[in-house]
């Protein structure tokens, strides 16, 4: 018998949102390849299978480059989401061999460690400036006035987008972030393809300005990058850039909320952290670790099955789409000694929430300095930090995080 989701997996519901781990637990007791009628999806909660399928080469991000929507039985996107359609399935994140080879190897060049080891100063210094202020206030919201303004400053600076445009960025990627979700309404793509058109033309005239200017961002990396007379076309430019900013700084947005009420919400183990900090400053990294384990930013990973495959002993045929379960897996007692329980000193850590294969998060190294180095500031400049209020999620369960999170010294 084919093992079903439980009614409590909710997707929409603002109170599993909240706390969707409960029904994990369910799920994994339930199989290891669960059917869930609501998105028309193949649920896979379990660390080795969720591991093992990101590898899994009879898997893909999409199928159009071995099939037609009608030979994958499938319905092609509305050509109303076009804009959207053109921005997402050029970028990194959407394409399978041989173009994401390609185009991981030429941006690779551009975007290499010495690039990130780069950034380490200025890193370091936004933070410091911007927990400063939040120390100066008294408090205030920690997504508005650190989470959220870091991640962006440090992915515009890399492109090299002028200060004055920045403002445009956030609400660009929180627009095409929506139709990540599953089953977004038909307002959520009006946005998303909106915001799609308006980025693209944005970084059009900024690779254009490069092209006749180059200078030391990526940007100008991108251009210049080649391999044995291959180039990145504009729009494979124009994806990546937009994929750097989405995925770079939603890790690092949402892990930081995320983070903080985990460890409001143990007190213990942030007493701890701070004793630690002072001491071995160097462990924080471990604790990073832990925290993106504990409630990971990414709740969710499709992926379509081009070849039949089996899971559990439940076949599961060519033209299925699958979901892999990060949360779920990030919490499988199987490979994680309490996994409810976050421990900061956690050693032996293989969680997911970065991703596994080819598609493993290109810009990882930039997300741990960024939460290194802003958690790093408020345990140095605000030991006594703490809760100052109800915090508010955003909506959604596949891209996981805060509002706001009020807070005061």
């Amino acid at each position: 018998m084919t093992p079903s989701a439980p009614s409590s997996f909710a997707p929409q519901s603002p109170a599993f949102a909240a706390d969707p781990y409960p029904v994990y637990a369910e799920l994994r007791a339930a199989g290891r390849a669960v059917w869930f009628e609501g998105s028309g999806q193949w649920l896979i909660p379990r660390h080795a299978d969720v591991s093992a399928l990101l590898r899994d080469r009879r898997l893909g991000r999409t199928y159009l480059h071995r099939y037609s929507h009608e030979e994958f039985g499938r319905t092609p996107p509305p050509a109303a989401h076009e804009p959207f359609h053109t921005l997402n399935d050029n970028g990194l994140l959407d394409l399978e061999a041989p173009r994401h080879t390609r185009i991981r190897r030429l941006v690779s060049k551009a975007f290499t460690p010495r690039t990130v080891q780069q950034l380490q100063p200025y890193v370091e210094e936004l933070a410091g400036d911007l927990v400063g202020r939040l120390v100066a206030n008294g408090g205030g919201d920690l997504v508005a006035e650190l989470a959220e303004p870091l991640p962006v400053a440090v992915i515009a600076e890399m492109l090299g987008v002028p200060e004055s445009d920045r403002a445009l960025l956030r609400p660009w990627s929180a627009d095409i972030c929506g139709m990540y979700e599953l089953k977004p309404s038909e307002e959520t793509a009006r946005k998303a393809v909106a915001a799609s058109v308006e980025f693209s033309a944005y970084l059009r005239e900024l690779i254009a300005e490069r092209r006749k200017e180059p200078g030391e961002d990526l940007i100008s990396g991108l251009i210049a990058a080649y391999e044995e007379d291959e180039r990145l076309s504009e729009q494979e430019m124009i994806s990546t850039c937009v994929l750097l900013l989405n995925a770079g700084h939603e890790a690092t947005v949402n892990t930081t909320g995320n983070g903080w009420l985990a460890l409001f919400r143990n007190p213990g183990q942030l007493e701890e952290l701070r004793a630690a900090y002072r001491s071995a400053p160097e462990k924080l990294s471990t604790a990073v670790e832990e925290l993106m384990r504990f409630d990971t930013p990414l709740h969710l990973f499709e992926r379509w099955v081009l070849e039949d495959i089996e899971v559990g002993g439940v076949r599961i045929p060519r033209g299925s789409e699958v979901a892999l379960l990060f949360g779920s897996a990030n919490h499988d007692p199987a490979v994680f000694e309490e996994p409810e329980r976050l421990d900061l000193t956690r050693a032996e850590n293989p969680h997911v929430s970065l991703g596994a294969g080819i598609h493993y998060c290109l810009g990882a190294p930039l997300a741990r300095l960024e939460l290194t180095a802003s958690f790093g500031q408020l345990l140095r400049q605000a030991p006594a930090l703490r809760l100052a209020g109800e915090p508010q999620r955003k909506d959604g369960f596949v891209i996981r995080g805060l509002e706001s999170l009020p807070v005061e010294l």
